[in-house]
């Protein structure tokens, strides 16, 4: 429901700014699957599989030029993350509470999977096509997206071991900043109103994990994100 709620508010916020200025502004909601791994700039720590996750929130497209505006939104990532693969024993989640029989540390072999959820404001820039029938071709770039941490759930396996739902907020760091590039369809439906299909790859610029005492591996978000959504 808070969720539902801030989106209405995102809207309220934004139709109002666009009517003291004046400016052709287009609203609408998204509902984007995504898919998103892990990767870190430690040899012995590496990607070993995807979450398969949601992108749920609202945009707002601010028109400049005809075809050329400024886009921004607020929205919802759930289940992004990964699973990372550590080849050596591993001190990782040691601020966690770690459920009684897992070994700690971790020894060699151990998967983590991170199950991440954000509050999302991305912002950028888009340019599309002149209408061709009902359709319009677009593209967004470059597209910077702040992250801000709302729940971070892990799930630890090796040999026969195999833990979910372990609360790893506090391993995780509380802010991300990443920039994408995208672009697809625009399917007018009625005048002012069309549906969005599109494809979009997001990469974080920031460690998504927090380092202890002795270590500095760096540890990054990528997603590919498959856009749906109305424009109105």
């Amino acid at each position: 429901m808070k969720k539902i709620v801030a989106i209405a508010a995102f809207f309220a916020l934004l139709h109002s700014a666009a009517n003291a200025q004046e400016t052709d502004l287009r609203l609408g909601f998204q509902v984007s699957p995504t898919f998103s791994w892990m990767t870190t700039d430690d040899s012995e720590v590496n990607n070993n599989g995807t979450n398969l996750g949601l992108k749920l929130g609202a945009r707002g497209e601010v028109f400049f030029r005809d075809n050329y505006a400024f886009i921004i939104g607020l929205g919802f990532a759930f289940n992004t993350g990964g699973q990372l693969r550590h080849n050596q024993f591993s001190n990782a989640w040691q601020r966690s509470k770690i459920p009684n029989g897992v070994i700690v540390p971790f020894p060699a072999g151990t998967d983590l999977r991170y199950n991440l959820q954000y509050v999302e404001i991305p912002f950028g820039l888009k340019f599309r096509t002149n209408e061709i029938g009902y359709l319009r071709y677009y593209a967004e770039l470059p597209v910077l997206t702040l992250g801000f941490k709302s729940q971070a759930h892990g799930q630890v396996e090796y040999t026969s071991i195999k833990e979910d739902q372990i609360d790893i907020k506090k391993e995780v760091t509380p802010l991300t900043l990443s920039w994408g590039v995208g672009g697809g369809i625009e399917y007018s439906v009625s005048q002012g109103t069309s549906l969005i299909g599109g494809i979009s790859y997001q990469r974080g610029f920031t460690d998504v994990t927090k380092n202890y005492d002795g270590a500095n591996e760096k540890a990054t978000i990528s997603s590919i994100i498959i856009h749906l959504g109305v424009m109105f």
